[in-house]
């Protein structure tokens, strides 16, 4: 694996370009009209990304259809530290289709507690924490 940056501005602008030519934009938070996200930003977009991947390989292996798959991922840093690495981790995971629960819930358990290797490269610093929802019902 791997990736080239450059810069594009005077600033913080950059764009990253990995070995398939795909991009994505960084910048710094603090821009006046930032033009990517932030490095921080990303680890929390990877992680709902690799976790979202992992659940749907695992309900497909057991011919289960997932008819819609959202996530919200909510990042805590403490303002004071330094470097401020997040210290929680929260996602709150939204399934629905015809999906018996244990198996819903089991799916997202080994995907954040096993497979997703963001997660596992984030537990080290931060405490990650998910709720699971089938169906906009709470399991």
């Amino acid at each position: 694996m791997k990736v080239h940056l450059k810069r594009l501005n005077n600033d913080f602008h950059f764009v990253t370009t990995n070995e398939r030519g795909d991009e994505v934009h960084l910048d710094n938070k603090s821009a006046d009209k930032p033009q990517g996200s932030s490095p921080m930003d990303l680890l929390l977009r990877g992680i709902a990304g690799c976790s979202g991947i992992d659940i749907v390989h695992i309900l497909k292996k057991q011919n289960l259809e997932l008819t819609n798959l959202e996530m919200d991922v909510e990042g805590y840093r403490n303002p004071e530290a330094v470097p401020k690495v997040f210290e929680k981790i929260k996602l709150i995971i939204h399934l629905e289709g015809e999906i018996p629960e244990n198996k819903a819930r089991r799916a997202v358990d080994l995907s954040l507690e096993k497979y997703c290797s963001v997660a596992k490269m984030l537990e080290k610093t931060a405490e990650i924490t998910y709720d699971v929802f089938l169906n906009r019902e709470q399991i």
